[in-house]
């Protein structure tokens, strides 16, 4: 039984260990924001395999209070909207270890990063694949909806 204890309780160590954090720019008033982007091309995408997650992607990002508008259709955007845009670039690192989200917001005026919001999941393996991404997600997307708060 104690045996059966350490190892439940080593595995909870275990997974507690991988980390969801921010960092915003110290220098960024993020109320200013009203505008979100979601950069979707060759560079800032999910394989294919990993597809159905995008919808949980864009569902974080939409849950904030930013407004999601289509990268095709910013230049529909007033300049004074652009002034108020964020570009979204985000990445998808799965490995047995750990499994990490990572979405940048980035100034769509200067090009500037303003916040790197990180979500990490990791049950070693033993849940698999697939719900250490979603786990991964759902934390990521309490990071974008605490740093982007209504």
């Amino acid at each position: 039984m104690k045996k059966v204890l350490f190892i439940l309780l080593s595995f909870c160590l275990l997974c507690s260990c991988s980390t969801s954090k921010t960092v915003v720019s110290q220098n960024i008033d993020l109320s200013k924001y009203e505008y979100a982007s979601i950069i979707n091309n060759d560079t800032y995408h999910i394989p294919a395999e990993l597809m159905e997650y995008e919808i949980l992607l864009f569902d974080a990002v939409e849950n904030s209070r930013l407004k999601l508008v289509s990268d095709a259709r910013i230049y529909e955007l007033s300049t004074n909207q652009r002034n108020k845009l964020l570009l979204v670039k985000y990445g998808v690192n799965v490995q047995q270890e750990e499994t990490v989200v990572t979405v940048n917001f980035i100034d769509y005026e200067t090009g500037r990063p303003v916040a790197s919001c990180r979500g990490a999941y990791s049950s070693l393996g033993v849940a698999g694949t697939a719900y250490d991404i979603k786990q991964a997600i759902s934390r990521v997307a309490k990071q974008i909806s605490d740093t982007f708060s209504r």
